[in-house]
């Protein structure tokens, strides 16, 4: 049994959909944002960063949703949610999910929370936007051989954090889905039943399929 802490629509989202589209056994723990308690101690000793998600795991509490997602996969091969270790696709599901984490997911910290980055709030807001754009120019580019998923036809734990991701654009001046080949697979995304059970479990009601 897993024990997830998690906060609607964060960065917890993913994990949390990923252990529905499994359907592993576990339980969920509200962080409740708007009380702080990501910085209250007992959660600080869970999780020393006080963000989500945090996955409890054998006993051990687990952090970093693109780590978790990875994690998952290998501990189900099964699932076939991501390649094996001699398969040519690797590579890439490394490449693309590190991408996600070091590059796109630090810019929407910036775009999000300006003021706790160096500089003027308003050019540290317009230079993240330029690195986000910039990334999902190169997923657009990507998926322009109109592929199902990120690394082909086959579903992955990297789809669920790309996904994620795409959600958190919604309200930017340009969202991921203004580039057709993008909104094409996250259509196909929100469309699993997987999805549609973490909208309702979560409480949110804004970004699904019309």
């Amino acid at each position: 049994m897993y024990e997830l802490y998690y906060s609607p629509g964060t960065a917890s989202f993913a994990v949390h959909w990923l252990l529905i589209e499994m359907n592993l056994p576990h339980t969920l723990k509200l962080v409740d944002f708007d009380a702080r308690a990501q910085k209250s101690p007992d959660y600080l000793r869970l999780n020393p960063d006080g963000v989500v998600p945090t996955l409890v795991i054998n006993g051990a509490a687990r952090s970093e949703c693109a780590a978790l997602l990875l994690t998952l996969a290998d501990r189900y091969p099964a699932a076939g949610l991501a390649p094996a270790g001699a398969d040519d696709g690797r590579a890439a599901y490394y490449q693309w999910t590190f991408y996600c984490a070091n590059t796109l997911q630090p810019a929407y910290r910036n775009w999000f929370y300006p003021d706790q980055a160096p500089g003027e709030a308003a050019a540290v807001k317009d230079h993240a936007r330029m690195r986000i754009e910039a990334c999902w120019e190169r997923f657009a580019t990507l998926l322009a051989d109109e592929r199902r998923h990120v690394l082909g036809e086959r579903l992955t734990a990297l789809d669920f954090l790309v996904t994620m991701l795409m959600r958190w654009s919604r309200n930017m001046p340009r969202p991921a889905t203004q580039w057709p080949v993008l909104d094409r697979y996250v259509q196909r995304m929100r469309a699993m039943p997987s999805f549609k059970t973490l909208q309702a479990r979560e409480g949110l009601t804004d970004w699904a399929n019309a």
